[in-house]
């Protein structure tokens, strides 16, 4: 019942075995003590769910009795091939949107950060800064929009690079075989 409670009576059953005299006849009677106050709550809990159970059921039954029904009604739906639509919970939708801001914020520093200072104009990380820099101002909304795509491609460019999408070893092999027998190329002045 109280698992915190049983295991201090235990551990003072133990050192109660390792005294001796007067400390073991005090630790003695501290148990009995400890252990008669433990028998008559778990008789108590005992009485009130025996009383509960005889009222109609108890507050786990009927938990039991819920889950068991939305199981059947969610397994009926999917055998007939109807998704099942469970409720959203809505701080878990403010948990994402939350989510959502700081992550795009904390991209928007690391990659303004890595502006380059003395690009030219058509350097690509210089305008790559620049348009998320308008995007910030003119519409917030987009960027974020915006930022979740391109972690998204980020992470699908990182599962080809560790080898979950790589092409077959067949195409590869005959791929570099082809370049190796093109004849090479005269370069200019030669």
């Amino acid at each position: 019942m109280d698992r915190v409670r049983f295991h201090r009576i235990d551990a003072l059953e133990r050192r109660a075995a390792s005294r001796d005299g007067e400390a073991r006849r005090l630790l003695d009677a501290r148990l009995a003590e400890l252990m008669r106050a433990y028998a008559g709550d778990l008789k108590r809990a005992a009485r009130k769910n025996t009383a509960a159970d005889d009222a109609g059921g108890s507050v786990v039954g009927g938990l039991i009795d819920y889950l068991a029904q939305q199981t059947a009604a969610r397994d009926s739906a999917f055998a007939m091939g109807e998704a099942a639509v469970f409720p959203q919970l809505a701080a878990l939708e403010d948990f994402r949107a939350i989510w959502s801001q700081i992550r795009s914020e904390s991209q928007l520093r690391q990659s303004l950060r890595q502006a380059p200072g003395d690009a030219g104009p058509l350097n690509s990380g210089r305008l790559v800064h620049r348009s998320l820099t308008l995007m910030r101002e003119l519409s917030p909304g987009y960027l974020q929009q915006f930022l979740a795509y391109v972690d998204a491609l980020t992470w699908i460019e990182r599962m080809s690079g560790d080898g979950v999408m790589e092409l077959d070893d067949a195409l590869r092999t005959g791929s570099v075989a082809k370049r190796g027998r093109d004849k090479p190329r005269k370069r200019r002045g030669e």
